[in-house]
């Protein structure tokens, strides 16, 4: 979860599969990935491609081009500004990279070329992706608390991750942190915040150890972008359960007691891992959106453009894309998704996250289940997602509720219930820690 792109907007993506990025990029290159952009801003589709190599061109006629755009912008809203372009090493190749603001969030335009210098690729991507990540480095915390590296691994290389244990030798109960959406780092970092880190950090003085790791859409943005199959399974609940396998072999982790702990789009996937990982001990899961997602997404979309102070034919245009994409989806052959793409991403991702049904996959599961929720939340909705789990879970003994008032999403302090609250530094409320640390030392080993 990321809020510089409106919440469950998955916008780390690239447009289309291309090719691989190529050699370091010379002024040419430079010069034709500015223009295309400068064309995208003026709405000049047809000149956009003239930058293009064969095969773009092919692919991306300048409807194409438009209606991708316009995606773009429904999400982040209207094109603000960009900064000059820069050469710059992406995940280990050259690249072109131009930083573009848009009124609800950065994204950095993405691009190499081929032997012409003309555009073999591009990509929307977020800042977070395209910066390069520190290696996570052992420490002693004050406390005695101790953090090791530890990468998970994925199909498409090692996310980078950390384990922090408690003082002591344990062994000790564990959790996985599973991450909301967007290109996360292991601390699930939103603007000077990291919920993740004092999520860790607060477990472990409680006698808890956990293993939080980047997302593969951050360490392995460009290969997961050019997948035309990329799923949510792809993005989520594969690493998690490569998490959760890598956790229980850990020498001072006890493997009876392992729990998976999501945030936002983590706590929807939080009951379809624990389908699939019968080892489990219990399911966290905090703000967990009850209802699917392209209905979250419209209304945070006119909740955001109300807040933000947007035109209503602006709102109205937005909201209708992503109606078009409901409806769309409910008529898709899940063996057949549709082809092209969606905000950034293939058909194929969107269709299988519509499709997630946390609540029957919550209803299935006899292990223990906590969830919590921030009163303050204006992404996921005490009313309409935290009651609506209260109502379908009502009378199962394996699940506990807690609402905290006054809290966000980022169970921070949230007093204007809008974006404004993320850019204050703070930190997760040490009685959300608490409550977690309690519930797990409370559970019984698997």
């Amino acid at each position: 979860m990321k809020f510089r792109v409106p919440a469950w907007a998955v916008v780390a993506g690239c447009m289309f599969s291309a090719c691989a990025l190529g050699a370091t990029p010379p002024d040419a290159c430079i010069a034709n990935a500015t223009a295309s952009l400068t064309a995208f801003v003026h709405g000049d589709y047809a000149a956009v491609g003239k930058h293009f190599a064969p095969e773009l061109v092919q692919g991306l006629p300048p409807a194409k081009l438009k209606q991708t755009w316009g995606q773009i912008e429904g999400l982040v809203g209207a094109y603000q500004s960009h900064g000059p372009a820069r050469q710059q090493v992406v995940q280990g190749k050259p690249a072109v990279v131009v930083p573009v603001q848009f009124a609800r969030g950065a994204l950095d335009f993405v691009t190499a070329c081929d032997a012409d210098q003309r555009l073999s690729a591009f990509y929307l991507l977020e800042p977070s992706a395209v910066a390069a990540a520190s290696p996570a480095t052992s420490q002693v915390l004050p406390d005695g608390a101790r953090v090791e590296p530890l990468d998970v691994p994925s199909p498409d290389g090692p996310l980078r991750g950390a384990l922090t244990l408690p003082a002591g030798k344990g062994p000790f109960p564990a959790v996985v942190l599973v991450s909301g959406s967007g290109a996360n780092d292991m601390d699930e970092t939103v603007e000077g915040n990291k919920p993740f880190k004092d999520i860790a950090e607060g477990l472990a003085q409680a006698g808890v150890a956990s293993l939080r790791y980047d997302k593969r859409t951050l360490d392995h943005a460009l290969k997961a972008a050019a997948n035309p199959d990329f799923t949510i399974d792809d993005e989520v609940t594969d690493d998690a359960l490569s998490a959760l396998h890598l956790l229980t072999q850990q020498q001072a982790i006890d493997p009876q007691r392992v729990f998976v702990l999501g945030h936002s789009l983590g706590a929807q996937m939080a009951p379809r891992i624990a389908q699939r990982d019968p080892q489990l001990a219990g399911v966290i899961m905090l703000a967990a959106p009850a209802r699917p997602i392209l209905d979250v997404i419209a209304a945070q979309q006119r909740e955001q453009g109300e807040r933000t102070h947007q035109g209503q034919a602006e709102i109205a245009g937005m909201v209708a894309k992503t109606e078009a994409e409901k409806v769309l989806l409910a008529k898709a052959d899940p063996a057949h998704p549709p082809q092209g793409r969606f905000a950034g991403m293939p058909q194929a991702y969107w269709l299988s996250w519509q499709n997630v049904d946390q609540v029957a996959a919550a209803k299935s599961l006899t292990l223990p289940i906590l969830i919590l929720q921030g009163g303050n939340d204006f992404q996921i909705s005490p009313a309409l997602d935290f009651d609506a789990w209260k109502q379908a879970l009502a009378g199962k003994p394996n699940v506990t509720f807690h609402l905290f008032p006054g809290l966000s999403h980022l169970f921070m302090p949230g007093p204007t219930r809008s974006p404004t609250d993320y850019a204050k530094p703070a930190h997760v409320d040490p009685a959300v820690i608490a409550t977690i640390a309690s519930w797990i030392k409370a559970q019984p080993a698997r």
